[in-house]
């Protein structure tokens, strides 16, 4: 284990994350999907401008690539294999709503699903140990599945808005009884997986099972 790799790629992947967000933020705003009932109202309340958020987000991807940068010179792996999955997440990051706005023609969830779980840990797990393990996959299903439990829950709520903006998203096309249910799953699935996870190979991983009562 090395804590200097360890904290550049936290670096990295937190840079990458939020700097699309920030995209998100903008392309909201312009498509005019975002408004004073949205969650994220940065621009709807002018706390920033247009140009000021989007500097913001050259700022962030600029660190994410000192972070990647940082990462080849430090880390085992090889260098085409991080740049592989580093530019496959920086991408996805800004394809969300960015360029063809994945977010807009109900792909939003599939890219989310692969990029905040699959795609950080293997890239986290190779940084740090030096080689492809497909099996770190497995533990990065609750993750996901997490991850994709806000967004989904977002998008449910925000519905109507975003038909009204042209937007199409896995809760429109589910209607509200459809997004109930698979709130559901994509809270509760996470808990199964790390059942099946502590019951094969360590109890450690039944700890996550006392936050139950809470979801």
């Amino acid at each position: 284990f090395s804590a200097p790799i360890f904290l550049w790629t936290c670096l990295t992947a937190l840079s990458v994350h939020a700097a699309g967000n920030v995209v998100n933020t903008y392309v909201d705003f312009m498509r005019g999907v975002d408004s004073q009932r949205s969650d994220d109202r940065t621009l709807v309340d002018r706390l920033l401008t247009p140009e000021e958020l989007a500097h913001l987000g050259v700022l962030l991807y600029a660190l994410g690539c000192v972070g990647f940068v940082s990462l080849v010179l430090l880390s085992p792996a090889k260098m085409e294999h991080l740049a592989l999955v580093y530019f496959g997440g920086l991408s996805s990051s800004f394809l969300y709503t960015g360029g063809i706005g994945l977010k807009y023609i109900a792909l939003g969830d599939v890219l989310v699903l692969v990029t905040f779980g699959p795609v950080s840990v293997l890239f986290s797990f190779m940084a740090q140990a030096g080689y492809v393990d497909l099996g770190v996959l497995l533990y990065a299903m609750p993750l996901a599945l997490n991850t994709e439990a806000i967004l989904h829950c977002n998008n449910a709520r925000d519905r109507e808005s975003d038909a009204r903006a042209g937007a199409v998203t896995v809760a429109i096309l589910i209607g509200q009884t459809g997004s109930h249910v698979l709130y559901a799953l994509l809270l509760f699935v996470p808990y199964m997986v790390f059942t099946v996870l502590g019951v094969h190979f360590s109890l450690w991983w039944l700890l996550p099972l006392i936050t139950l009562p809470q979801a």
